[in-house]
């Protein structure tokens, strides 16, 4: 299969190294004059745990191929739509005239309805996932990454299509379980919130790196995404299709307990946490941004999150 990375962001560079070494043509779609300036190579640090429980380490320069321009008569197979929430509009629009027959992947966070998110791209050719995976690059341009097992897809208000099952079969061929989630509009909008609650906690202590291992800041931020589950309601979540994922919340005196421990603990995920270290990132500002004005259209009180509003106001500085 022929797959075009959207960006060359921390996910669509751990996945696209993923699903070349299944045998599949990668390549990143870059702005124009990135290409040159990242360079042939992306030096990779990855613990790649889909077949070793404990994780294979993974150092190598990986020679990637770049473009910077789109036609509408490319022939690419999938597109994989992998960039910060506040971003997806842009793109989306970027890519509606572009799309040609290949199948784009929306694989990220998601907070307005999903299909104004993607705007004009084609409803028929779009599906829907979520990535495990996580990291950062860190000095020198090292990328330094878990590559967990597990993926999440989803359905938004249809059957699961032809299209969609491809796509799963291509993370199944490349060693990622798949993990679905029927109601994917209802699990996004709990994720989000849980980004919202836990960053608002990073951004008090400068980032999400500040909370590996430390139970009091991880009670802090599910106290905080706590707050949000009325609003999720009020926007017709059923929160009973998702016990398993508000569990969290429920019992939030174990998960902050549960969570000290792995991110102190267990690798991937201590390397998930501590790889997001940049406080200038403005993507956990604008979900913290994004959830509270929601609650305040809604009319629904946070008063956790309210609290961390001047930490998340000020503009970052990159």
């Amino acid at each position: 299969m022929k797959v075009l990375m959207f960006g060359r962001g921390v996910i669509s560079t751990v996945y696209g190294w993923a699903l070349e070494q299944a045998g599949h043509e990668v390549e990143f779609y870059v702005r124009p004059g990135r290409a040159a300036a990242y360079g042939a190579a992306i030096d990779l640090d990855l613990l790649d745990t889909r077949r070793l429980g404990r994780g294979l380490r993974v150092a190598q320069k990986w020679q990637v191929r770049y473009r910077e321009e789109l036609e509408t008569d490319h022939d690419f197979d999938l597109i994989v739509l992998s960039v910060q929430h506040h971003r997806l509009p842009e793109a989306a629009a970027f890519l509606a005239p572009r799309v040609g027959n290949a199948t784009v992947l929306v694989f990220g966070n998601i907070w307005s309805e999903p299909a104004a998110a993607i705007g004009a791209l084609p409803l028929d050719q779009v599906a829907w996932g979520f990535p495990q995976s996580g990291g950062g690059f860190v000095a020198g341009g090292v990328l330094r990454a878990a590559l967990l097992r597990r993926v999440i897809f989803g359905t938004i208000d249809r059957p699961t299509t032809d299209r969609e099952l491809a796509v799963r079969r291509v993370f199944r061929e490349a060693g990622f379980r798949i993990k679905e989630q029927p109601d994917f509009r209802g699990w996004l909008w709990i994720h989000f919130a849980s980004d919202a609650g836990l960053h608002s906690q990073g951004l008090r202590l400068g980032s999400l790196a500040e909370l590996t291992g430390s139970r009091g800041d991880f009670w802090e931020g599910l106290l905080a995404g706590r707050e949000l589950l009325p609003l999720l309601e009020a926007r017709g979540v059923d929160l009973r299709r998702h016990r398993g994922s508000v569990l969290i919340f429920r019992a939030p005196r174990l998960t902050a307990s549960a969570l000290a421990w792995l991110t102190a603990h267990v690798e991937p995920i201590r390397l998930n946490f501590q790889t997001h270290s940049d406080r200038e990132a403005q993507e956990p500002r604008e979900i913290c941004r994004d959830a509270l004005a929601q609650a305040r259209r809604s009319g629904i009180a946070v008063p956790r999150l309210e609290a961390a509003e001047p930490f998340f106001t000020r503009e970052a500085k990159g």
